[in-house]
C-alpha cells in the first residue's frame, strides 16, 4: 500500500494539470476516493492551478502572459519518474516541451546571442549531446569535424555552431523531435535512475563532476533558454520548483567556490530563503556579506545578469563582494 500511495503522490501534479498519462486516468482517482491526505494534497494543487488561470500578476521584468502559460502547463505530459538528480533535468524538459506549442510559427524570432528560436532549440540538441555521447547513447546528430584536443570552450562554441548549420538544412518541427527524443534517452538511461551508478565522476565542459551533477547541469541549461524563449515571446516561464532551484543553487556554489580558490577575500554568502557559505579563504576573517534572490543568483551564473545590474544586498567591502559576483558571471557558458 505504501508503495502505491508514493507512486500516486508524485502523480498528483500533472493529475490538477490534466496531464496523466492515459494508464494513471483510473488508478489517481480510485486512491484518491480512499485516500484523505492525498486528497487534500490534490485539492491544494487544483486550487493552484485555478489561480493560475486568474488574473495575471507582473513581477518586475516579466510579460503579462501567465494566463497563457497556464495553458502550455495543462498540456505538459507528466514528468518522467527518475532519481533526484535527473528529476530537475526532467521538469525542465517537460516545461520546454510545454512552451513550444505556443510558437505557432514563430521560430524566426531572435531570443538570445544570434540564435532566434529554432537556433535555440538546436543549441540545446548540441549541447544535450555531450552528456549522451558520455553516457554511451545513440544520437541524431552527425559526428563533429572539430579536433579532439580542441580546447573544451572552443570546441562547445563550434560544436553548437555546427549543429546550428545543420538543423537549418531541416525544419524546426524535425528539430524539436530529435532534441525531445535525446532528451527522453537521457531521462531513461540507467545512470537517471540509479544514484549508484550517477555517481561516477566524468570530465564534461572542463568540470569533473558525478554523473548526477552535470544532469543538474542540463536542467540549468534547459531552463535557462525556456526562459529566453518565453521572455522573446512574451510568455511566462516560472522559475524551476524550489526543490529543483535548490539544486541549481548548491551545484552553482560548489562550481563557484571551486573556480575562486582559497586566495580569494573571503565573503559570506547567502541566498534569500537558504543557507549561507563562507567563499574564498578559509583563514581570515569574514571581509563582506553578500546576498541574492536564488533565481537572481541562478540568472547572474547563466550570464542573465550583469555583476553591475543583478539585485543584492551587501555589506563591508565592496571589493570583495564584488569579486564574487564577477566571478558568479564568469561561469556561464550558456
Amino acid at each position: 500500500m505504501t508503495t502505491e500511495h508514493d507512486g500516486v503522490r508524485d502523480l498528483l501534479a500533472a493529475w490538477a494539470f490534466g496531464a496523466l498519462d492515459p494508464a494513471d486516468r483510473r488508478t489517481v482517482p480510485l486512491h484518491l476516493a480512499e485516500c484523505e491526505s492525498c486528497a487534500a494534497e490534490a485539492e491544494r494543487l487544483r486550487e493552484t492551478v485555478r489561480l493560475l488561470d486568474g488574473p495575471a500578476s507582473n513581477g518586475p521584468g516579466r510579460p503579462p502572459a501567465a494566463d497563457i502559460l497556464s495553458g502550455a502547463l495543462r498540456t505538459r505530459l507528466a514528468a518522467p519518474r527518475v532519481a533526484a538528480h535527473a528529476a530537475p533535468y526532467a521538469a525542465a524538459v517537460a516545461g520546454l516541451k510545454a512552451l513550444l506549442p505556443e510558437i505557432e510559427g514563430r521560430w524566426s524570432t531572435p531570443v538570445v546571442h544570434d540564435w532566434d528560436v529554432h537556433a535555440t532549440v538546436a543549441h540545446l540538441l548540441a549541447a544535450d549531446e555531450h552528456l549522451a555521447r558520455l553516457l554511451g547513447l545513440d544520437t541524431r546528430l552527425p559526428l563533429s569535424r572539430i579536433p579532439h584536443d580542441t580546447h573544451w570552450g572552443k570546441a562547445w562554441n563550434e560544436r553548437t555552431a555546427e549543429v546550428i548549420a545543420h538543423e537549418y538544412g531541416r525544419t524546426p518541427e524535425e528539430t524539436v523531435a530529435d532534441w525531445a527524443a535525446q532528451a527522453d534517452e537521457l531521462l531513461t538511461a540507467p545512470e537517471a535512475l540509479d544514484p549508484e551508478l550517477a555517481a561516477r565522476a566524468v570530465m564534461l565542459m572542463g568540470v569533473r563532476l558525478p554523473v548526477a551533477d552535470h544532469y543538474v547541469v542540463r536542467a540549468f541549461e534547459a531552463w535557462i533558454h525556456t526562459d529566453d524563449i518565453g521572455r522573446a515571446l512574451g510568455l511566462a516561464v516560472p522559475p524551476p520548483p524550489e526543490a529543483h532551484l535548490w539544486q541549481l543553487v548548491h551545484l552553482a556554489v560548489r562550481i563557484l567556490g571551486l573556480a575562486l580558490g582559497r586566495d580569494a577575500a573571503p565573503v559570506l554568502f547567502s541566498v534569500t530563503g537558504g543557507e549561507r557559505w563562507v567563499l574564498g579563504s578559509q583563514d581570515e576573517p569574514v571581509r563582506a556579506e553578500l546576498t541574492l534572490d536564488p533565481v537572481d543568483f541562478c540568472l547572474l551564473v547563466g550570464g542573465r545578469y550583469t555583476p553591475d545590474e543583478v539585485p543584492r544586498g551587501t555589506s563591508g567591502d565592496e571589493d570583495a563582494a564584488q569579486n564574487i559576483l564577477d566571478r558568479a558571471s564568469r561561469l556561464a557558458w550558456l
